[in-house]
Parts: structure tokens; C-alpha cells; sequence
């Protein structure tokens, strides 16, 4: 199992591989709007997702420039994401948008499923490969290791691999990239680099 890149996006920045590549302004209220005007890409479904895709999707637009997402075919790349509070942000905002106005919002229903992101980055690329999303109680990354071989032992070429998180307290997101080569990638330096 061999890195490629990894990257985690908070109030604090962008960092790729150690090195901090944007930072944020943490005091913003949307501070997700200004990495997206930075990031350079031009994206306007953006402005529609909630918070978890938004998040995952800033994160893959700053690590992407590191990779060659051609390397693989559509249905190569296997997504493996996990969070504590699955889409809690969302469906509060649902529950809300129907007790205040006798109206549930289809916008936000779409996205009261955390793996709703999953299918935002399969668009985005057009991957068909397999992909999943998990509640965890916290970042394990041993729990990442097994499920990237278990993906490798039914032939997926590189797993892209993620803990998202948005709540009261945190908005984050971590991702990786590794590919079914000779290398090696240890739980203490995945927990290093989400620690970051």
C-alpha cells in the first residue's frame, strides 16, 4: 500500500503532505465560500451542497493538482469515508426547514445521507468504482487500513479514503489517497498525518 497524497482542510488552512498550501480566515462565518474562490475551480453545484460535501469537495480540489486521476480507469478508485456525526448538521436544518415552514426543503432531504459526498466526487469525476461511508466514534486508522486491503482484495487499484466532520465544534475534513502498490503505510503515520 503505497501514499500518494494526503490533505486536511479546517478553519486553520489547506495542508498537502505537511506543507500548508491556503490558509483560511478562522473568524469568517463562511469561511468554506473563500477556500472555494481560491481553490480555482469553477463548480456552481457547490453553493447547493451542504456542509460535508462541501468540505470534501474543497479538500479533493487542493490535493488533486498532486495527482493524476487519469493514472486510473473509472472504476479503479474505491471511496472509503467515515465521520461520528453522519449528516446531524443536515438533518437538523431539515427537521427545522419543516417545523417553521410546514415545509420540508427537498434541498437539504437530498443531503440528510452522509454518503451523499460519495456521489458528489463520483460525479465530479465520473468514477464508477465501489464506495461506501461509515460511522465511526472517532478517526481509527486501523479501521482504514483493513477496509483498503479488503478494497485491493477485490481489485479496486487505489483507494481514495476520507473522516468528514461537520458539527458545532468541528468542521474538517482528511483525506488520503493510497494506490495497490509496494510501500508501506502504518496506523501511526495515518494517525500522524490526520493529527496534523
Amino acid at each position: 500500500m503505497k501514499l500518494i497524497v494526503s490533505a486536511k482542510l479546517s478553519q486553520k488552512g489547506v495542508i498537502i503532505n505537511n506543507d500548508l498550501v491556503s490558509n483560511s480566515i478562522p473568524t469568517e462565518e463562511n469561511w468554506t465560500k473563500e477556500l472555494y474562490a481560491k481553490c480555482g475551480k469553477s463548480y456552481p453545484k457547490f453553493y447547493k451542497m451542504d456542509a460535508l460535501a462541501k468540505l470534501t469537495f474543497l479538500t479533493y480540489s487542493y490535493m488533486e493538482h498532486v495527482i493524476n486521476k487519469f493514472d486510473f480507469s473509472d472504476d479503479g478508485i474505491a471511496l472509503l469515508f467515515a465521520n461520528a456525526s453522519s449528516s446531524k448538521t443536515t438533518d437538523l436544518k431539515y427537521i427545522s426547514s419543516y417545523e417553521e415552514k410546514n415545509s420540508p426543503s427537498p434541498s437539504l432531504f437530498v443531503y440528510t445521507l452522509p454518503n451523499i459526498l460519495t456521489g458528489e466526487l463520483s460525479i465530479l469525476n465520473k468514477w464508477y468504482g465501489e464506495n461506501i461511508f461509515f460511522i465511526e466514534e472517532k478517526f481509527d486508522p486501523e479501521f482504514y487500513l483493513d477496509q483498503i486491503n479488503f478494497y485491493f482484495s477485490k481489485g479496486a487499484k487505489a483507494v481514495l479514503s476520507g473522516w468528514v466532520e461537520s458539527n458545532d465544534n468541528n468542521e474538517e475534513c482528511f483525506l488520503f489517497l493510497v494506490e495497490n502498490k509496494e510501500g508501506v503505510l502504518t496506523k501511526e503515520e495515518l494517525n500522524n498525518l490526520y493529527k496534523k
